[in-house]
Formats: structure tokens, C-alpha cells, sequence
């Protein structure tokens, strides 16, 4: 399911401000960048009540388009007569004429490219698209969802030519950031108290490489450990064919950044692969994920797409049989979605919309099944984790979270037990000792004697 943070009331100011981010966490940092933006406004979950409203939109595949144009809709129904509605992000900048002529109920369009500058477009109430993606270097970002976490984004665009991926369309070419410039906001995040970092683009084992540095994820892992105060961190959305041997050996070598290796593979069939325009066949990507399993404390998160054109029933089941057998701790599955300005958009023999939903299910059902074992494994183990407050369950239930996981993604463990007479505090790092699985939830007991 697409990524999506509503924001709550935190102060009393003039003009009231409701703002919804669909679709990844890289899109969850433009939204915090409009915040910080917008700090003049008070922060409401009431969107009937709000002046201004902003949606971030997704536009990767048609059940996010299809749920960014639901939420507009939504929120336009019910919202207040001279209130502002916004349109951002992928979705507004990928059709952005369409939109423009279709949704009169929109006051404010734009794009990827002016995530700073929407102070000016709502006191201007107009519309605008930059030629450039937005890229953020030294903007003040509002850290939402967590006092301890934060994503940090490496880069915007992608060089890669999936098959299946419109993103290069309207997002461009790969533009990294400079270490100076992430190295600037992790330090600046370290001193309001953050101390774990998720590093997120769309293919981050390509950063950097826009500047004709092959090493650029290396590089920034010894640039981030210099940073007293970074206790914890992980690197998401590798891409095969630009992970190396060497970046892997040095993740392994990090006192900071964990064994988590979340790699989209999308299929493992080596016609499949060529035709999906991966760059990798499956013996190259098979050397990498056994190598990344192999490691002591590894994580390993994957996606599969499911009904790419041409796709058979033998190439299917080959993906079905390798996922259940290689021991993936969390796979995603995708149905593919057919969108223009990709190459497989034109390619003969497309899957049936019908077969494409069976397909989904079955390998969904062995998703399921990697993730229960996984965590059975855990059980009985010690682990560190972080508390982040009390648990939608019970009261006396705290929730907690591994630290080598992903926030949102990789689940939630519930403390129910303490060794110490001292209180458990939220956004603390404590030894656990994992008693139960209950259902798909770990339950866990801290020592802090």
C-alpha cells in the first residue's frame, strides 16, 4: 500500500493547514520540506476546517494515480468555501495539462520542482511547474512520524531504463546530492536529537555516479560515521545491476550502518529480467543475495512484479518457487501496471488483468509466508529496539520496533515486560529478549535492570 501521513494540530496561528503525502518516503520528505516552508500555519487533521489544503500526489503505477485522484476529490467535497486546494507532486507534474483541464476542482497545480517555494505559490494562488526536480540541499525540513527517525534522500531522478517504470519520464537522469549537503542536514538532525537515518532515492547504488563516482554509497557511509550522534542506519532501494561486491563487504564493515539489504529484484527468470531492461541476469543477482544473506544479522527485503507482458506461466512459477525457497525476511508484490511512455507499454502479449490479480495473490500468499518465518526466527533471540509509544492493542502494550527495520515496513513488536523498576521511555534504544509470535506481532521484554 502506498505511503500515506495525515498531520495533526501542534499550535494555535492564524490560517489552518491540512496537508496528506501519498506514495514512498521519498515523497514524505518533499512534504516535510513544504512544511518547514509553511511553518506560519497551524497544522490540522481537520481538512473541513482548513485554509489551505495539500495533497502530494503519487503517479507511479494506476492504484496510485487512482488513489491521489480519489483523495482531491475527497477532500474537495467536504472542504470549506475560499479555502485553497493544492495539487503537488508526481502525479500533478506527469499530467500535469491533462489535470489542469480535468480537475477544475483544484485552485493550485504543481509539480516535483517546488517543494521550496510553495510559501510563494499560495500567497501568489498560481500555479507552476519548474523545469528542474527539486533537489533538496539546505532546506529545514519538519520531521514527521518519529523524534529519533528520519529519511534522508541521496538523490532525484533515475538513469536506469526499467521496462516497466515511467519514473525517469517525468522525474529525469540521475542528480545526486552532494555528501557535503546530506552530511550538513544528518548533522543537523543529530543536534534536535535524531540518531537514525533511512537513505532513500530512487536508486541509491547509483549516487553519485552522475558525477563519475562509482564508489558513492561508500563514500557517504565514511562520511556518515564521522557524525558523532548517528547510532543507526540503513541504505533502501538498491538496484542489482549497480550494487557491487565491494559496497556490500563495506556495509558489512560498518559499526553504523546494519546488514539491511532491501534490493527490488523483480523477477528472477533470466528472459524476464532482459526483457524488464534490469541489466542483471540471474546468476549475477543470485551472487548478490546470497552473499547479503550470508552475512551475520542480515536483513534482506525484496519486490516482485507479477503479469509483466510476456510473462508465461513457467517463468511465474520459477519466480513463485525462488521466492519461497530463498529465505527472504520481506518480499513486496506488485501487480504490473501498464503505463505509458514505457517501453513495455508496447510490447505484444500483455496478461490478462484477471490473470494478472491470480498471479498477485498466490505469490502474495508466499510473501506472507517468508515474513511469518522470519519472524518465528526471531523468538527466543536478543535483540535492540526502539520504543515509539504506546500500541494500538492495549494500553499496556508499548510498540516497538527492531532497530535494524525500516519504520512502517518491516513491522512492529510489542513490549509487555520490563526487568527494571525504571519507566520505559519512548525513542530509546533497549536490549529485548523476544518471547512470542502472536499472529504476525513479536512480543518482547526489555532488560533495563
Amino acid at each position: 500500500m502506498p505511503f500515506q501521513f495525515h498531520l495533526y494540530k501542534v499550535a494555535h496561528m492564524n490560517n489552518k493547514l491540512h496537508i496528506v503525502s501519498l506514495g514512498c518516503t521519498k515523497n514524505l520528505v518533499d512534504t516535510e520540506v513544504m512544511m518547514g516552508k509553511l511553518k506560519n500555519f497551524e497544522l490540522t487533521d481537520d481538512s473541513q476546517n482548513a485554509d489551505v489544503i495539500i495533497v502530494n500526489t503519487c503517479g507511479f503505477i494506476d492504484a496510485a494515480k487512482q488513489e491521489s485522484i480519489n483523495t482531491i476529490l475527497n477532500l474537495h467535497d467536504a472542504r470549506k468555501e475560499d479555502s485553497l486546494l493544492v495539487m503537488a507532486g508526481c502525479l500533478s507534474e506527469r499530467y500535469k495539462e491533462e489535470l489542469a483541464a480535468d480537475m477544475p476542482e483544484v485552485d493550485i497545480f504543481t509539480g516535483v520542482g517546488d517543494y521550496d517555494h510553495i510559501d510563494e505559490l499560495l500567497a501568489e494562488k498560481k500555479s507552476r511547474f519548474s523545469e528542474q526536480v527539486y533537489l533538496i540541499d539546505g532546506a529545514e525540513r519538519v520531521v514527521t512520524g518519529s523524534t529519533y527517525h528520519a529519511y534522508i534522500k541521496l538523490s532525484e531522478g533515475c538513469n536506469q531504463t526499467c521496462s516497466f517504470c515511467a519514473i525517469p519520464s517525468f522525474k529525469g537522469k540521475l542528480n545526486s546530492r552532494t555528501l557535503d549537503s546530506i552530511a550538513k542536514e544528518v548533522e543537523g538532525l543529530v543536534k534536535k536529537g535524531y540518531y537514525d537515518f533511512s537513505f532513500v532515492s530512487q536508486d541509491s547504488s547509483s549516487y553519485l555516479r552522475d558525477q563519475n563516482i562509482k564508489d558513492g554509497l561508500s563514500l557517504l557511509m565514511q562520511r556518515i560515521e564521522l557524525i558523532e550522534g548517528v547510532k543507526s542506519a540503513r541504505i533502501l532501494y538498491l538496484y542489482p545491476s549497480t550494487t557491487t561486491m565491494a559496497l556490500l563487504k563495506n556495509i558489512a564493515k560498518s559499526t553504523i550502518f546494519h546488514n539491511y539489504f532491501d534490493m527490488p529484484i523483480q523477477h528472477i527468470n533470466d528472459d524476464m529480467l532482459r526483457l524488464m531492461k534490469r541489466g542483471f541476469g540471474k546468476e549475477k543477482t543470485l551472487e548478490l543475495l546470497n552473499f547479503m544473506r550470508s552475512l551475520p544479522n542480515s536483513f534482506v527485503r525484496t519486490s516482485f512484479i507479477v503479469g509483466h507482458p510476456q510473462e508465461t506461466q513457467e517463468m511465474f512459477e520459477e519466480m513463485c518457487e525462488f521466492a519461497a525457497s530463498f529465505g527472504f525476511d520481506r518480499i513486496n508484490v506488485f501487480s504490473y501496471s501498464d503505463e505509458e511512455t514505457t517501453p513495455a507499454y508496447d510490447m505484444s502479449d500483455k496478461i490478462s488483468a484477471k490473470l494478472i490479480e491470480k498471479r498477485a495473490k498466490i505469490l502474495g500468499a508466499i510473501a506472507a509466508e517468508c515474513a511469518q518465518k522470519s519472524l518465528e526466527a526471531e523468538v527466543g533471540k536478543t535483540i535492540e529496539l526502539v520504543i515509539d509509544g504506546e500500541s494500538d492493542e492495549h494500553e499496556y502494550l508499548l510498540s516497538a520496533r527492531k532497530l535494524l527495520w525500516a519504520p512502517d515496513i518491516d513491522g512492529e513488536i510489542y513490549v509487555n515486560d520490563h526487568t527494571g523498576e525504571e519507566e520505559l521511555r519512548f525513542g530509546l534504544i533497549y536490549k529485548a529478549k523476544v518471547t512470542e509470535l502472536i499472529g504476525n506481532i513479536l512480543t518482547a521484554t526489555v532488560d533495563n535492570a
